[in-house]
């Protein structure tokens, strides 16, 4: 019955309807910012990516099991996305923050208002992850970024979200003094608990745009008898992630 199900309603495609499947046919696949627009010509949301059509194609399909109803909202008020090609991904780091600061989106959180740029650090040790805040860039691991006050609020969700995935039988409850209440160190260790370095792949995907299948793993590794009140703590930490990307699980 499920499979039928799928097969007389699938999942909406917005975006194919009103751009068209060429659109997605002839992207770049080249650094640059992309800007989403509505029926007025106002900027809704304003991304980056490493690859444009990689990252634009990700919004072919708008399952609403899997995504926020922000950004549902955000896909069938779109009539237009313009392109800015980049020559790299450092520029198009640069022209995104410079877009977001003045235009503001709507639906862009992270990025809009003037602050002290952080990056969020991410490396994977043998027995632990550790999130680390900087002000610069680093040479080494992966990271997010430039973020502002958005990095401490990253950070935090991760770090509680990691936590339920490497100790789903210890819950909220197990977790270190002051992560419920978003009180974390600098750099946060998150220990690995039953994680195997398979896990890395995950967590590093995140970090490089791969954020539906981080948010799947996330859910696929939550404890069946968890209380429904750490589950729905689980699912707002999925749903602040959802606020600093534009596809999500």
């Amino acid at each position: 019955m499920p499979l039928s199900q799928s097969l007389l309603f699938p999942d909406p495609r917005p975006l194919v309807e009103r751009l068209g499947r060429d659109f997605f046919r002839q992207l770049p696949e080249r650094p640059g910012v992309y800007l989403m627009r509505d029926a007025r010509d106002a900027v809704l949301y304003v991304g980056k990516a490493k690859n444009l059509r990689k990252r634009l194609c990700s919004y072919r399909v708008a399952n609403p099991d899997r995504m926020p109803r922000r950004h549902l909202r955000m896909l069938r008020a779109v009539e237009r996305i313009e392109l800015q090609e980049c020559p790299d991904e450092a520029s198009a780091l640069a022209r995104e923050a410079e877009l977001l600061r003045a235009l503001k989106p709507k639906f862009n959180r992270a990025g809009t208002w003037p602050s002290k740029a952080r990056f969020l650090i991410l490396r994977c040790e043998g027995t632990h992850f550790e999130l680390a805040i900087t002000e610069t860039p680093a040479p080494e691991g992966r990271q997010l970024g430039p973020l502002g006050s958005g990095a401490v609020i990253l950070r935090l969700v991760l770090a509680r979200l990691l936590w339920f995935a490497a100790h789903p039988e210890r819950g909220m409850a197990g977790m270190p003094e002051g992560w419920a209440h978003g009180r974390l160190e600098n750099p946060t260790v998150v220990k690995r608990g039953s994680l195997g370095e398979e896990a890395n792949g995950v967590v590093e995907g995140f970090f490089t745009g791969d954020v539906e299948a981080f948010c799947q793993w996330i859910r696929s590794r939550m404890n069946e008898g968890a209380h429904p009140f750490e589950k729905s703590a689980m699912e707002a930490d999925l749903e602040s992630v959802a606020d600093f990307f534009p596809m999500v699980g």
